[in-house]
């Protein structure tokens, strides 16, 4: 979809999205649309009691006189508590609705009555962020794709700040861009993006500006990543850990950290899953995911910030060289690991990936991303992620950011009464608690391996696959975290 901003609507296009504010009143824009039509849409808006009400919409037949096929009201509820989510949504739903009418040109008109909270460029922006993002769709295998509604080409917001409106839609392109990449990602199946895989479609990166390294598992040997070369050692391809740069800010500073999980396919490995629902866990890869979509987002949008991406690519499967329950392995900080579930990888992959970062990039902050647990689902459901921290600052931070975005974090509790449930006879912890707090557990694990460095944990278990169906996301995954992540920069670390 090409969206541009315009001071008046295309003469012909084959739908008009208008918003009506609560009560059903339309703005000054759209007043004149009705005006145009001899007061067809306030007629309809009359007959069909349409009050206007948030996430309500009207579908109208436009009259021979207008130059569109169909007129779309969007109810935008009270509009002087409008917040930029609240317009981002109302983007998206208008993009459902332009789609479900098969339009392929259109025109979203940017105006509200009464006393709106966002000025009209900020309304426009949002309104086309929004519409953007909900404009996605995985369907490059699909081969027949005749009753597929057909692509929206073109989307033309109308607005009177049209200067303001395009200046600060370019980076919430890049930003676009970034999700979708995230989505890309998730949304793969195992057979096409395994751990070699992955790190190609990350080293492209750097024809945006990115400096991008991958490591092999003789480099990962060599640098003691047992934990992570124990999960991988059961597969056919070979792990990868992928480190991508960004050099945006000022020289010498220090950068500010992502690690993301990556296990392309998880089995459970020798303590393998059940079948059912199996076919699912080609999205345990979804903190990578993430960090590659940011990553390419801060590219693109140039941010003024030094950043780092770390990601730990492998396959979890249970051939006849997989790593068995029992099995003790040697991690990167030199702590020894009693693996007593193969099922529990993620924290392995992670605990060298984390080491490896603060060791290496002394970053202000390492925050990592994994589809971690189950037992967060149970906590939380699938409308936060979980949020861990060892800095009040930083989890403050995210939450607030969370909140904007609409990305929301939830933060829950750490202790060393947790702690403790992970010590181990054998070794120096062991992979797995009891059975209860298994979320917390596993944050506690990974703590294990930050030293001081401010840190946070987000399991994002519930949120970046099978994601909770949005205005701005109808897929599988929603890409979730590049939003919220990029918006904790921008706010924050930006100089």
């Amino acid at each position: 979809m090409k969206v541009t901003f315009d001071k008046q609507a295309p003469a012909t296009s084959d739908a008009i999205v208008v918003l009506a504010s609560q009560g059903g009143k339309l703005g000054a824009a759209a007043a004149a649309l009705n005006k145009a039509t001899g007061g067809h849409i306030g007629r309809a808006i009359k007959a069909a009691k349409f009050e206007g009400k948030k996430d309500s919409t009207l579908d109208i037949v436009a009259p021979a006189k207008i130059g569109a096929g169909r007129i779309v009201v969007i109810g935008a509820g009270d509009t002087e508590k409008l917040t930029p989510l609240d317009a981002q949504l109302l983007g998206g739903a208008a993009t459902g609705q332009l789609k479900a009418a098969k339009a392929k040109t259109a025109a979203l008109i940017a105006d509200l009555g009464g006393k709106p909270a966002l000025s009209p460029a900020e309304l426009a922006v949002n309104l086309a962020y929004g519409a953007r993002l909900r404009d996605y769709s995985f369907s490059k295998y699909k081969m027949k794709k005749k009753d597929e509604a057909p692509e929206i080409a073109s989307l033309a917001v109308v607005s009177e700040e049209t200067a303001a409106a395009r200046k600060a839609f370019k980076p919430m392109e890049a930003l676009i861009a970034g999700v979708h990449l995230a989505r890309d990602l998730v949304n793969e199946p195992a057979n096409q993006l395994y751990p070699e895989e992955f790190a190609k479609r990350a080293r492209a990166l750097t024809k945006l500006g990115l400096t991008v390294e991958v490591l092999d598992p003789r480099q990962l040997a060599k640098l003691g990543m047992g934990a992570l070369l124990g999960v991988a050692q059961g597969s056919a391809h070979p792990a990868r850990v992928v480190v991508m740069r960004w050099s945006g800010g000022r020289r010498g500073a220090k950068p500010v950290a992502f690690v993301g999980k990556g296990v392309t396919f998880d089995t459970g490995g020798i303590s393998i899953k059940p079948a059912a629902g199996m076919e699912d866990m080609k999205g345990d890869m979804g903190g990578a995911a993430c960090v590659t979509g940011l990553m390419a987002a801060l590219a693109r949008r140039k941010a003024k910030v030094n950043a780092v991406g770390v990601i730990g690519c492998v396959e979890n499967m249970p051939d006849g060289n997989a790593q068995r329950p029992g099995d003790i392995v040697k991690s990167m900080s030199g702590q020894t690991i009693a693996v007593l579930n193969t099922d529990a990888e993620g924290r392995l992959v992670l605990a060298d990936c984390l080491w490896y970062t603060q060791d290496r990039f002394s970053p202000q902050f390492m925050v990592n991303l994994a589809t971690l647990t189950g037992a967060i689902m149970v906590a939380l459901g699938k409308e936060n992620a979980g949020l861990f921290s060892n800095n009040d600052e930083l989890s403050g931070r995210l939450t607030a950011c969370g909140l904007t975005t609409g990305e929301k974090v939830w933060r829950m509790p750490l202790g060393k009464e947790y702690d403790k449930l992970i010590d181990s006879d054998v070794a120096d912890m062991k992979n797995i608690g009891t059975r209860h707090g298994g979320a917390i557990t596993a944050a506690q694990f990974l703590q294990r391996f930050v030293n001081d460095c401010p840190w946070a944990h987000l399991d994002i278990a519930g949120v970046a696959l099978d994601s909770p169906k949005t205005a701005v996301n109808q897929s599988w995954s929603a890409g979730w975290g590049v939003r919220l992540l990029d918006r904790l920069v921008a706010e924050h670390y930006e100089k």
